[in-house]
């Protein structure tokens, strides 16, 4: 079934449906695909998501003292 096809039955069919139903379907829906153990696709990155990323390991920091400062202002937040 194409993307058209589905807005297409979502736009006829579902959307005018009250708010109740909807979610009933949704769950409906859901039941089914776990009970056929179906799993999303794990999610595609963009590069530029990335973007400034270890910057920091470029600007000739000692990564070991990075390290240790990190872990030092985990030993002082108080949870």
């Amino acid at each position: 079934m194409t993307a058209i096809a589905v807005d297409d039955i979502y736009e006829r069919y579902i959307r005018s449906l009250p708010a109740e139903q909807r979610l009933r379907l949704l769950a409906r829906i859901a039941a089914e695909l776990v009970a056929e153990g179906t799993t999303p696709a794990p999610r595609r990155h963009n590069v530029m998501e990335f973007y400034g990323v270890g910057r920091r390991s470029w600007d000739g920091s000692d990564a070991q003292e990075f390290v240790n400062k990190l872990r030092d202002e985990w030993d002082e937040r108080t949870w």
